[in-house]
């Protein structure tokens, strides 16, 4: 007997399916912050730099977004196959589901959806996360308790200590170097763009090759999760593996487009140089000082004394009256 809504007043709830990464919805809405903060600001910006500083900036922002977000992403690597499965242990029920591995750098998630969501009088639509940051083995036991359908528990259990296929060691260690290598991809980003900002664009350039550099060490980090044996997965008469995916892909693209911007500054630079600094509004300040310093206005109202000395009094009684007058020099 329910108390309100299907919910049972002496049963735990049940667990509502895996949305969206707290700390990825985070990542994205400070990215957002700033480039919205900006376009705020790009009135104040005149002549054609406006167009160019927005295309730097903006630029400049996904390229940041994309090696914070990646960190939290579950799509590096992903598996899907519809089958006819059993749905819980010591029951003869079969449902027809959708089951899919999702691999990300924190950990994997396994999904579990029915085609049709609601069959033998329960709603099938289960996202389960295993996070590298503790113990597989633990997270395994915990869904053995809860009596999570057996597919869940199949996958889960190739990836414990125990197992087998030895997934855990090459997938952890694996998403663990690929997410230090991001970070320090970031880390070399926020440096290029502190160098953009001061007349030493072309080490700006060579932090760009940096970030570009450490974001294909990354790519190459994870690719190693392949190095492993195969280990088959069999849903039903299905097999399941995993290909690379969204986030894999996008890390090799931000790489090559690091790449591109970093050649063509470091290029750009030693061909022409002062059309650089010209360009990005560094290093100019002091050539338009020098250039103007040879010119002036002076009150010559205040030099009356100095100018005039030589002149004789009687002179300055015979001359009309002296009218202010601005003299340049």
């Amino acid at each position: 007997m329910t108390f309100y809504d299907g919910i049972y007043p002496f049963y735990p709830l049940q667990r509502s399916p895996f949305m969206i990464n707290i700390s990825l919805l985070v990542a994205i809405l400070v990215f957002s912050v700033l480039a919205v903060s900006f376009l705020f600001i790009l009135p104040g910006i005149r002549g054609r730099s406006r167009w160019f500083w927005m295309f730097r900036i903006f630029i400049s922002l996904f390229i940041g977004v994309v090696l914070v977000v990646l960190n939290f992403t579950g799509d590096w690597a992903e598996a899907r196959v519809k089958a006819n499965t059993t749905y819980k242990s010591f029951s003869t029920a079969v449902v027809s589901a959708e089951v899919g591995l999702h691999v990300g750098l924190y950990g994997i998630n396994i999904t579990l959806k029915g085609e049709p969501v609601t069959q033998i009088n329960e709603t099938i639509n289960y996202n389960e996360i295993i996070s590298w940051s503790s113990s597989v083995d633990e997270q395994y036991g915990d869904a053995l308790e809860r009596g999570l359908p057996n597919p869940i528990l199949y996958i889960a259990e190739k990836f414990t200590y125990n197992s087998a296929c030895g997934l855990i060691y090459q997938y952890s260690y694996s998403a663990r170097f690929a997410s230090a290598n991001l970070w320090t991809a970031f880390c070399c980003w926020l440096l290029a763009n502190i160098l953009f900002s001061m007349p030493v664009i072309l080490y700006a350039g060579y932090m760009m090759i940096a970030t570009a550099a450490f974001i294909f060490f990354s790519v190459a980090s994870f690719s190693t999760i392949y190095n492993v044996s195969p280990c088959d997965f069999s849903i039903g008469s299905e097999a399941l593996r995993t290909d690379y995916s969204h986030s894999f892909w996008l890390a090799l693209a931000t790489g090559l487009l690091c790449a591109v911007i970093g050649l063509l500054v470091v290029l750009l630079d030693c061909l022409f140089p002062a059309r650089m600094r010209e360009a990005f509004s560094v290093g100019v300040d002091d050539e338009d000082d020098e250039c103007c310093a040879d010119e002036g206005y002076l009150n010559s109202g205040f030099l009356e004394g100095v100018i005039h000395d030589d002149v004789t009094p009687a002179e300055n009684n015979s001359l009309p009256q002296q009218i202010t007058t601005l003299t340049r020099l």
